[in-house]
């Protein structure tokens, strides 16, 4: 059976593989996989904008990160 995720931005619920995960790393947000808790966005530049705006990064990863938004460039 295939993991089911919700984006952090939309809140639609799907595959994971069809998500981008992001993880926290030394008090920022980092792509792909890592260790502990993570936040998954659609793979649409408008789902990580909406999270980054909500602050829906940190609630999900229950810590204060830093995003930087040069993450942007993973939906082009």
């Amino acid at each position: 059976m295939t993991p089911v995720r919700t984006c952090a931005g939309c809140g639609r619920k799907t595959a994971q593989a069809e998500l981008q995960r992001f993880h926290a790393s030394g008090g920022e947000l980092a792509a792909g996989a890592g260790p502990g808790r993570g936040v998954y966005t659609c793979r649409r530049l408008q789902c990580f904008e909406r999270a980054h705006a909500n602050r829906a990064f940190a609630r999900t990863l229950r810590a204060t990160v830093r995003v930087d938004l040069s993450l942007g460039r993973l939906y082009t």
